[in-house]
């Protein structure tokens, strides 16, 4: 059996699903591999993810070109722990139980790869306070 029921299932949301939040996701997967369960969605998805965005992450040793910005689904909301939103405001639905936090975090729509860079890396100390919190005594 691949799935653990104890591993946190964590949902990032944004406006397109084409920037923070693919950033979001792929760190964590990154970070935590398996040891997490990681969603992304977008409240009203962009046709593609950003590709300075894409830029970026490839810098961090990341592939993230074959992403594909996803619709945000209640079901989506309903399966995780943990929902973090990124300035997609009241698009994201509410249900008792579940841990939500807001990160505050500059849009990379429209910005070039100079002005993802920094964006990309507060979400990867984020990321990683994050898995800090969600698997404590993990830390590699």
């Amino acid at each position: 059996m691949s799935h653990q029921p104890d591993r946190p299932q964590v949902l990032f949301v944004c406006v397109h699903n084409a920037g923070r939040s693919q950033m979001a996701a792929a760190f964590l997967t990154y970070l935590a591999g398996d040891r997490v369960l990681v969603r992304s969605a977008g409240s009203a998805p962009a046709e593609a993810v950003n590709p300075a965005v894409v830029k970026a992450m490839a810098e961090a040793g990341i592939d993230i070109s074959a992403e594909i910005p996803k619709v945000l689904t209640t079901g989506a909301v309903q399966a995780s722990d943990v929902v973090i939103t990124m300035g997609c405001g009241d698009a994201c639905p509410i249900f008792p139980g579940k841990r939500y936090e807001d990160w505050q975090l500059d849009d990379p729509a429209g910005q070039g790869l100079d002005a993802v860079r920094p964006i990309r890396d507060q979400i990867e100390a984020r990321v990683r306070a994050l898995i800090a919190d969600l698997l404590p005594g993990q830390q590699e």
